[in-house]
């Protein structure tokens, strides 16, 4: 009796792009898919932020490639993919990690808070995936990964736009997932809770109390979750994962 296992995807030599990867989950995950071997696409609207990134991994003599840029500016979005396109010849893995958040009751906050983050955390994974989706179709397959949640699964006061975004990204993935299968595209929508980022920087300057740590995880963790997502027999996908620490409290 064998006890080997089915055996995943090799990434050894695949191209990601992510998106968001100047710091936090977007970072880990870069490093993540260089540890597999993956050349990678590092882009952040902090172009210095996300060079550091990239050379981390070019020094791991992993190929990388720095990339500036507002995910929710089209133009900006499609020069992006063009480069990496241009850089590396292919596409196989699109992360769209990039996310903001205004914490304001809905009467308070304006209209370009709420452009602002509806524009980062729903349009940008809309652009970059509609830009990925015919190179990938092109190679004959790939994958898409958002990054959701659990701001997805439940409400809570202050984060009207936030929610609305990540509900959004859901119903997106799902949408997108359906239309990929035809074409060997996966889409998975990955669900964290808390991470220790900078995320919640913004807190201590409105006077919000900060998060317990304890309650926090290691984004690392997340990266890692992504990249098995992706890992996983091309026969199966992995549709939505929630991924959260132990004592999470947004979670159920």
């Amino acid at each position: 009796m064998s006890l080997d296992g089915p055996t995943g995807i090799d990434l050894r030599g695949k191209v990601a792009l992510v998106t968001g990867a100047g710091s936090g989950l977007g970072a880990a995950t870069a490093r993540a898919f260089a540890r597999e071997g993956c050349a990678v696409a590092c882009l952040d609207i902090n172009v210095e932020a996300a060079a550091n990134v990239a050379r981390e991994i070019a020094a791991a003599d992993i190929e990388s490639l720095p990339l500036g840029c507002d995910v929710s500016d089209a133009d900006a979005a499609a020069r992006a993919v063009g480069q990496v396109v241009a850089r590396f010849g292919r596409l196989d893995v699109l992360v769209n990690c990039a996310a903001v958040d205004h914490t304001l009751a809905a009467e308070e906050m304006s209209v370009a808070q709420w452009d602002q983050v509806i524009g980062v955390n729903l349009r940008g994974p809309f652009l970059f995936s509609r830009l990925a989706f015919p190179v990938m179709k092109r190679q004959g397959g790939g994958h898409i990964v958002n990054v959701a949640s659990t701001a997805a699964t439940r409400a809570w006061a202050n984060a009207a736009a936030y929610h609305a975004s990540k509900w959004g990204l859901i119903g997106f993935s799902r949408g997108l997932g359906v239309e990929g299968r035809p074409h060997g595209i996966r889409v998975t929508a990955v669900i964290p809770g808390g991470m220790r980022t900078h995320f919640f920087d913004r807190f201590i300057e409105q006077g919000i109390p900060m998060p317990d740590e304890a309650n926090l995880q290691d984004p690392a963790v997340v990266a890692a979750t992504i990249v098995f997502a992706v890992k996983i027999p091309p026969e199966s996908a992995l549709q939505e994962v929630i991924v959260t620490p132990l004592t999470e409290t947004s979670w159920p």
